[in-house]
C-alpha cells in the first residue's frame, strides 16, 4: 500500500504562481481580532470526561480539512487523519491503549514522570475513548510513493504533524467542541487496528466531542507572556 505523491520535475516558471490572497486589516481590527481568538483559546481546556452526545460528521470534516491548510515541510503534507465513530472500532482501540497504559503506570514511566502527571490525575483507565463520539488518530507520512513506484522521503514531518494537529485542535475548539491530546506510547496497534502503512507513524489519539454533565477540569494555569517570549527590537 503506498502513498502517491505528485512530484514536479520541470523548473518552475511564472505560470505555477499565483496572486497572494492577503487583505491588510486596519491595526484596531487586527487587535481586535487577535484579542478575540486569545479570549476563545484561553477557554480550551484538555478534557477526560467526554458525554456520549452525538457530533455531526461534517463538523469533524470541516475541522480536519482546516488542519489541511497547515503549512508543511516542502508542502509534501505528510499526514493522515483517521476519523472513527464506529462504536466497535472504539472499543478495540480503548482495549490496545489500556494494556499500554497499565504497562505505563505500572512501571514502564520513571518516578519524575508519574509525579509530573500526579497533579492531572491520570490512570490507565481510558474510558473516554469508548465514551466520546469521535476519535482522531493523527499519522504522519514518513515516505511517500512517486508516480513510478520509488520511495520519496519527507521532510520535517513531525513539526509538520505538530503544526497542522495544533490547526485541529484549534479548529475544533472554535466549533464548540472539547478535546484531549491521548499519546498512549507505543501507538503501533493504531496501525494494526486501522489499517495504516508501515509508511505512516502514529503520533497522537485526538479524543473529540462535548463535555460531560458536571465535567470537571484540574485547577491548573497557562505560563503568563512574559514567561515565554523574548522580544528583541531595535533601540
Amino acid at each position: 500500500m503506498g502513498l502517491c505523491l505528485r512530484r514536479e520535475t520541470l523548473p518552475m516558471t511564472q505560470a505555477d504562481f499565483q496572486p497572494l490572497a492577503f487583505d491588510v486589516l486596519p491595526e484596531p481590527e487586527m487587535r481586535a481580532r487577535a484579542d478575540a481568538f486569545l479570549a476563545l483559546m484561553r477557554r480550551r481546556r484538555s478534557l477526560r470526561v467526554f458525554s456520549a452526545r452525538p457530533v455531526p460528521r461534517d463538523l469533524i470534516e470541516t475541522a480536519i480539512a482546516t488542519a489541511g491548510t497547515a503549512p508543511s515541510g516542502a508542502n509534501q503534507q505528510p499526514w493522515t487523519f483517521v476519523a472513527i465513530g464506529d462504536p466497535a472500532v472504539k472499543r478495540r482501540i480503548r482495549e490496545a491503549a489500556e494494556a499500554e497504559e497499565r504497562a505505563f503506570y505500572g512501571g514502564r514511566a520513571g518516578d519524575a514522570w508519574l509525579d509530573a502527571l500526579a497533579p492531572l490525575g491520570t490512570d490507565a483507565d481510558k474510558s473516554f475513548l469508548e465514551t466520546a463520539p469521535w476519535l482522531i488518530a493523527i499519522f504522519g507520512q514518513r515516505w511517500g510513493t512517486a508516480p513510478d513506484g520509488t520511495k520519496v522521503k519527507h521532510y520535517y514531518v513531525p513539526e509538520s504533524v505538530g503544526i497542522a494537529t495544533g490547526f485541529l485542535i484549534a479548529a475544533l475548539h472554535g466549533a464548540g467542541l472539547a478535546t484531549l491530546t491521548h499519546t498512549p506510547s507505543p501507538m503501533g496497534f493504531l496501525n494494526e487496528i486501522l489499517g495504516r502503512p508501515d509508511a505512516e507513524k502514529p503520533y497522537i489519539l485526538l479524543v473529540a466531542g462535548y463535555p460531560a454533565e458536571g465535567a470537571t477540569v484540574p485547577r491548573i494555569t497557562k505560563k503568563p507572556i512574559g514567561e515565554i517570549a523574548v522580544f528583541i527590537e531595535e533601540d
